[in-house]
């Protein structure tokens, strides 16, 4: 899609969202003078540059080879999370018999009409990221075409020169393609592909139990596809805590996805017109056949062709090499985004950008590592975290407490029926302070920010169990950690000394 320009399937919808990220005809303006700030890449991190450095008074060229909005509006964060919501509905509806809502009514589900509302949706969220808005309401200078650095404050796209004061890097990344014999030949989907279809593949393969992989095997699946996800470690969402990882593995179960953990994708042929995935585990090998092949193993930096020798940046198989301040090797050239952050998030992406602003142009010295990034898999239940789990502060010498409340406790998840899920809070030993927070629940996504602002602004968990929380809520779990926290400090001398004065009080 990014490379040939073409939005696929050939629709209003597409031809909309077309017009506004990458309208046809556009002519790129004349380099207007030295600018402040060249932004390379419009995905999330180079809007919010160029937007946000606009905004402040600087000139600005920002300069995108596809389409403007990046992975996460068109083939990322938009598109996936409005079919999930769909597969969600879907799955109420079948669901509604435990709520004595019946099983449903008006037939199988309708992919097509999910995916149609899908592209509409996008597209009128894309008037956010339109070339005109930038060019007409921001004043941004927008070029489309290949940007290459020619110099260390030069930059090259199609035939013109642009001089800079200060650059930022924010080319993105790129679905990564394992090196599986015939998966070229034998075709495949990844994410920047998969939301073009129009029509329910019946099987389908999702090579990857991460975030991606995991989303779209249980949004197929509601549909009615029959999935198989293969993951070659031993869990899915392989960063995240195991036991979040077991109830995601027991749902999946539950929604007949065939789960195959601990097995490698070795080959892919084509026989008689049917895919056939051939897999290995523990030694021994067995076969898939599919009508599709979904490939969901990771992302790769875009770096490729942007003259990073010429302008002195430092690279390698990660991304762009960057300073706590996000500054490059060049010290003219900044970076944010997928191209340089491990957490390759469209929310860290947002957040880095800031820092580039701060730090590029006004000689600013905030640090990205000193951001407090949450993360989130919208899959249901989601499964949200921030902070550290106890691996990472061991690693750094930290003591641990683990505090767990189930959602059998939590009344408003049984009466929603959603009390396979807990919240967890890992704080530093013999104190509220608190390290890091997991959380599975149906909406875990908004749930976790509590913890990050609790995280970044030095509160402790005692801050928020003196925080009144609305009953009956699924956020009332943080509350009842809370509570736990403080059952722990009343310790057998802690009581007999309550014990004491109250038995005195009495006399009085």
């Amino acid at each position: 899609m990014i490379d040939d320009l073409e939005v696929l399937p050939d629709t209003e919808e597409n031809r909309l969202l077309a017009a506004r990220v990458h309208p046809k005809g556009w002519q790129n303006p004349e380099p207007s003078g030295r600018y402040n700030l060249v932004v390379v890449g419009a995905g999330t991190a180079g809007l919010v540059c160029a937007a946000g450095a606009a905004g402040l008074g600087a000139r600005v060229a920002l300069i995108e080879r596809g389409y403007l909005g990046g992975d996460c509006l068109n083939v990322g964060c938009v598109p996936s999370k409005g079919l999930l919501h769909a597969a969600r509905a879907v799955f109420d509806a079948r669901s509604g018999a435990a709520f004595g809502a019946g099983a449903g009514e008006g037939g199988d589900p309708d992919f097509g009409a999910a995916m149609e509302r899908m592209r509409r949706l996008r597209a009128d969220i894309g008037r956010h990221d339109a070339a005109l808005r930038f060019r007409d309401e921001l004043g941004v200078d927008v070029f489309f075409g290949a940007a290459r650095f020619i110099a260390a404050d030069r930059v090259e796209v199609a035939g013109a020169e642009l001089s800079f004061a200060r650059a930022a890097l924010c080319s993105g990344a790129r679905a990564a393609v394992p090196p599986i014999p015939g998966l070229e030949e034998a075709g495949y989907l990844t994410n920047e592909t998969v939301f073009s279809l129009t029509k329910l593949p019946a099987t389908l393969a999702v090579i990857g139990g991460g975030p991606i992989g995991c989303e779209l095997a249980q949004a197929f699946a509601r549909f009615g596809s029959t999935v198989t996800l293969v993951e070659p470690g031993g869990q899915l969402l392989g960063r995240d805590d195991p036991d979040a990882a077991a109830i995601l593995r027991d749902a999946f179960s539950r929604e007949g996805i065939a789960l195959h953990l601990g097995t490698q994708a070795i080959a892919v042929e084509r026989r008689g017109g049917v895919t056939v995935l051939q897999l290995e585990r523990e030694g021994a090998r067995f076969e898939v056949p599919v009508e599709a092949i979904l490939v969901a193993a990771g992302r790769a930096p875009n770096i490729e062709g942007l003259g990073l020798e010429a302008a002195g940046i430092a690279w390698d198989r990660n991304g762009v090499t960057v300073s706590e301040t996000l500054q490059t090797s060049n010290p003219r050239v900044y970076a944010a985004g997928d191209v340089c952050s491990r957490f390759r998030f469209t929310h860290t992406a947002d957040a880095q950008a800031r820092i580039v602003i701060a730090n590029a142009l006004f000689k600013g010295r905030r640090k990205h590592t000193s951001l407090t990034i949450p993360w989130c898999t919208y899959t249901d239940p989601e499964v949200a975290h921030v902070g550290m789990y106890p691996a990472d502060a061991a690693a750094r010498g930290i003591e641990v407490d683990t505090l767990t409340v189930p959602f059998t406790e939590v009344d408003r998840a049984v009466l929603d029926g959603e009390e396979r899920g807990f919240a967890r809070v890992h704080l530093k030993k013999g104190s509220d302070s608190i390290l890091g927070a997991t959380i599975v629940a149906r909406h875990a996504g908004e749930m976790i920010s509590e913890i990050t602002l609790a995280i970044g602004s030095g509160l402790g968990l005692a801050a928020i169990g003196n925080t009144i929380h609305p009953y009956p809520t699924q956020s009332e779990s943080w509350r009842k950690l809370a509570d736990a926290y403080q059952r722990r400090r009343l310790t057998p001398l802690v009581q007999r000394i309550l014990r004491a004065w109250l038995c005195w009080q009495r006399k009085w």
